[in-house]
């Protein structure tokens, strides 16, 4: 927490000072008391030890000073607040080894379980796109705030093929650069420029297909200045059986995907099970769907302090007739 003013957090300096005051008076009241000569008919009177009613509306009005005067200096917190616009766009691997069952229930449909709560961290305004890959990049779905339609293209995938990861970096890249009205987010023809952009590519395997490499979809993603964070699904021990009967082994390129990551400033995730891609996922939708701003928050201090100020002269005149 920082603050505007942060000179009149001196003013604290009041409470310690008032407490001081206050025990000095409780000192001369406990004298007054004792010049009573009847000592018997004192004890009747006068508990020996006050009563923790008689201090606790005082020390509300302490704490409502103390409130007060942090409010004064005008605190500011980091907040996390939706982001107005940005483009996220979800790559995902389709190809032959997200069958592997090595993630229960197996791969795929575990990406799709991560894909769906992803979707719900992100603000209704930001919007998403959707691209697949396999034999070939395809698609599915522009950036656009609408989440259900991107929610059912997740929900409609399909494992089998190759691996065309590039490709798909590549076309997600392209995408991301899109503005409201379709146009390039850099203002070439569109009224996008400015649109912050990010793309989450989760892929199991190494490239095998496709025309473009990854390090050369990377590279682009990094002129743009577009973030790829990066999820390495599937253990080292994930096999799928091939159409003539073959045990195929399929561990994560997590060596690619690591470099994807650092190459344009964005994170590498590694997930081994459903549990920790679900997790990696949510946290991701926090990340890229809110900003930290710093946010006054005086209104909640002095709201406080009225509360105290309230509740101690509340009290005192319930159980002493009077006002602290």
């Amino acid at each position: 927490m920082s603050f505007a003013w942060p000179l009149a957090l001196w003013a604290l300096l009041l409470v310690p000072a008032a407490v001081a005051l206050y025990l000095l008076l409780q000192r001369r009241r406990k004298r007054h008391v004792v010049r009573f000569t009847n000592l018997d008919l004192l004890s009747n009177l006068v508990p020996r030890f006050p009563g923790w009613r008689r201090h606790l509306p005082p020390a509300l009005l302490l704490l409502a000073l103390g409130a007060l005067v942090v409010g004064f200096a005008r605190p500011q917190a980091t907040v996390l607040v939706p982001r107005d616009e940005a483009n996220v766009v979800m790559v995902m691997d389709v190809s032959g080894s997200m069958e592997a069952t090595d993630v229960s229930p197996d791969r795929l449909v575990a990406a799709q379980e991560a894909a769906g709560a992803f979707l719900e961290r992100l603000p209704d305004d930001l919007r998403v796109g959707l691209v697949t890959f396999s034999e070939r990049e395809q698609v599915l779905s522009l950036p656009t705030a609408d989440h259900a339609a991107v929610q059912d293209a997740v929900d409609s995938l399909e494992a089998g093929g190759g691996t065309a990861m590039g490709d798909g970096l590549m076309r997600a890249t392209e995408i991301s650069q899109l503005g409201l009205d379709g146009g390039r987010r850099d203002g070439s023809d569109g009224d996008g420029a400015g649109v912050p952009a990010a793309v989450v590519l989760l892929s199991d395997g190494a490239n095998t297909n496709g025309q473009t490499e990854p390090a050369e979809a990377a590279r682009r993603a990094r002129e743009l200045g577009v973030p790829v964070f990066t999820v390495a699904l599937g253990t080292e021990g994930g096999t799928v059986e091939a159409p003539d009967g073959r045990v195929v082994p399929v561990p994560p390129d997590q060596e690619t995907l690591g470099q994807i990551a650092q190459q344009t400033g964005g994170e590498f995730f590694a997930s081994a099970s459903e549990g920790d891609l679900v997790g990696v996922y949510e946290d991701l939708g926090s990340s890229l769907g809110f900003v930290e701003e710093e946010m006054e928050v005086t209104a909640a201090f002095a709201a406080a302090g009225a509360v105290l100020v309230l509740a101690g002269g509340t009290l005192s005149a319930l159980w002493f007739g009077r006002l602290p």
